[in-house]
């Protein structure tokens, strides 16, 4: 099948359609699970649609720790089935649904007592690589070593000599978060579903008791429409109690959201060839290599303010440093840090006050016309969906066949490992460098000569990028055409990392990246200068907030820089 465009021909036809006829299906989040939800329902044969306020992944779904992984610290709690549910996602992602977006990755478990604590450890970890391979699927990844202290140092020279005895090393698996997202987007396009960005619900539709649409805005153009649907699933994470509001039913569950703040350091400066898994008095630190960079995360607390912009506060900041600075031959320190990120997990709302116990397992509620999905983590997304779609197919008047997204490999994993084994052929082939030809093809998969073909009709596309010399400017210019970017923030933060990858965060980038996506969409130089204005404000809002003590003080600091489109009236889905 040939891989829909999300271009912004393809976004105003998707809300045509929508507005044109009846829905089996609309989904309204464009975060993973309402991806998810748009696939598994366009690959049911169902008539569907999906609608997001802003951008895809622009909420929990781009600000994860960016793991596929069952979950240590669930096993330690005995969740077995969350677990084995978990690992069994992980083998199926990276065997057949995205192997060119989801990869192994190996962490170090530093020992510090001597014998006892390597039994425990080594235990649990046999459990670990055994629970993926009991539900019938490969585990993906090797299984874990043990190493002595000379054999950890070796593998991560960075460490102190004083901070372990000893090591295990395991493997999990990682993933682009936010590229993910949308490429699960565009797989549903490709399949039929109609998408559209920027697109906020206002009202739901009711016939009766039962609800059968949603009024929304088209916060582009300001024009508003009524879409109408047998079912509706609301997908919309940390908003969900926004939602179920606007049902008018009580909810049947209540969404607390959790803050986890990463900070990204060079490469450079800690030397190893593996990531860390440490433990912490409230949970467990994760130390991650990501391509040039680390990333260190994540923090777990309670976050009572708005969740449009959740904000890393300094308390944040030193909390991870000071964790991390435990282990390391040679500490880091603010200056050390070129990016921040914040985000929030939905937690089912339980008896504990603290948001670390609270469950990461999903809940599927329904009404008449309405299904709700909330909790869960970003591994078992596809799970979530299928409950979902499962829950909606149950109040539609026809047999509805079973989920086959297990089958359904995403874009861009078609052909993937041929065109991974003929790199450096392709490399030379396009006048790319071998590196470059990689970091390519692990974000676009067999996507990416498409890309290259951009820069073969236009040379200069295929020079790098002011300011972020790891990108192509063809990428920019693909993102808008082709991945659903609107603003200059969808790409800088979503489509690449550049705003968290970079010292000065993208601003140097900011111009360049404006002018090449401007000449997609169209924009004016008024608007191109709009939306540098508005990259730049946002930035030196996170900055900002990065120094203020606390979270209120931080988001006051964040909530100074307001959207390049503002939202109106309803959740932000």
């Amino acid at each position: 099948m040939r891989t829909a465009a999300l271009s912004p021909e393809a976004r105003s036809a998707a809300l045509r359609a929508m507005t044109a006829d009846t829905l089996d299906v609309l989904v309204i989040g464009g975060g993973i699970v309402g991806a998810g939800a748009a696939l598994d329902a366009a690959t049911r044969g169902l008539r569907t649609g999906l609608v997001e306020a802003r951008d895809f992944a622009s909420g929990t779904s781009s600000r994860s720790s960016r793991l596929i992984h069952g979950g240590l610290r669930y096993l330690e709690m005995l969740d077995f089935r969350l677990v084995a549910e978990a690992l069994a996602e992980r083998s199926l992602l990276l065997d057949r649904l995205a192997p060119h977006l989801v990869r192994p990755v190996p962490f170090l478990y530093p020992l510090t007592r001597r014998v006892w604590e390597r039994g425990y450890v080594s235990a649990g970890l046999t459990l670990y690589d055994s629970l993926g391979v009991l539900s019938g699927r490969t585990r993906g990844v090797p299984r874990h070593r043990q190493l002595t202290r000379a054999g950890a140092l070796r593998m991560m020279p960075g460490l102190r000599g004083d901070a372990l005895v000893g090591a295990v090393r395991y493997f999990d698996a990682q993933v682009d978060d936010a590229r993910y997202t949308m490429t699960v987007a565009r797989t549903a396009a490709t399949f039929g579903a109609h998408v559209a960005t920027r697109t906020r619900v206002t009202g739901l539709l009711r016939e009766g008791g039962r609800v059968c649409g949603a009024e929304v805005c088209d916060l582009e153009t300001g024009e508003r429409a009524a879409l109408r649907a047998r079912q509706v699933i609301s997908a919309t994470g940390v908003w969900t109690d926004e939602m179920q509001a606007m049902s008018g039913r009580p909810g049947r569950f209540r969404v607390r959201a959790s803050k986890g703040i990463h900070l990204v350091v060079p490469r450079s400066r800690i030397p190893g060839e593996a990531g860390l898994i440490l433990r912490t008095e409230a949970s467990v630190l994760f130390v991650i290599p990501w391509e040039e960079h680390w990333i260190i995360g994540t923090t777990d607390t309670p976050w009572e303010l708005s969740p449009d912009h959740p904000a890393a506060s300094s308390a944040d900041i030193d909390y991870l440093l000071g964790h991390v600075n435990r282990v390391l031959a040679v500490p880091l320190t603010r200056d050390d840090v070129e990016g921040v990120y914040a985000g929030l997990r939905p937690l089912l709302a339980g008896e504990s006050d603290a948001t670390s116990r609270l469950s990461r397992e999903h809940a599927v509620s329904t009404a008449p016309g309405l299904v709700l999905v909330a909790g869960g983590k970003y591994t078992t997304y596809r799970r979530m969906a299928a409950d979902a779609v499962d829950a909606a197919a149950a109040g539609l008047s026809r047999p509805v066949p079973a989920s086959c997204t297990a089958e359904v490999p995403l874009a861009g994993a078609d052909g993937f490992r041929a065109l991974w084994n003929q790199r450096a052929a392709l490399a030379a082939r396009h006048g790319v460098g071998g590196g470059r030809m990689e970091r390519l093809l692990r974000r676009y998969g067999s996507l990416a000569p498409d890309v290259l073909a951009l820069a073969a009709g236009s040379p200069d596309l295929g020079e790098p990028l002011t300011g972020a010399p790891h990108h192509l400017r063809a990428e920019i210019v693909y993102g808008a055409a082709q991945e659903g970017a609107r603003h200059l923030d969808d790409v800088l933060a979503r489509r690449t990392r550049i705003s968290v990858e970079t010292p000065d965060r993208g601003t140097e980038a900011a111009e360049e990246a404006a002018r090449l996506m401007g000449e997609v969409l169209g924009w004016s130089a008024a608007q191109r200068e709009t939306e540098v204005e508005h990259y730049l404000l946002r930035v030196a809002a996170e900055r900002e907030s990065q120094m203020m003590p606390d979270d209120e003080t931080a988001d006051a600091a964040r909530m100074g820089a307001p959207d390049v489109v503002p939202l109106r009236e309803g959740p932000a889905g």
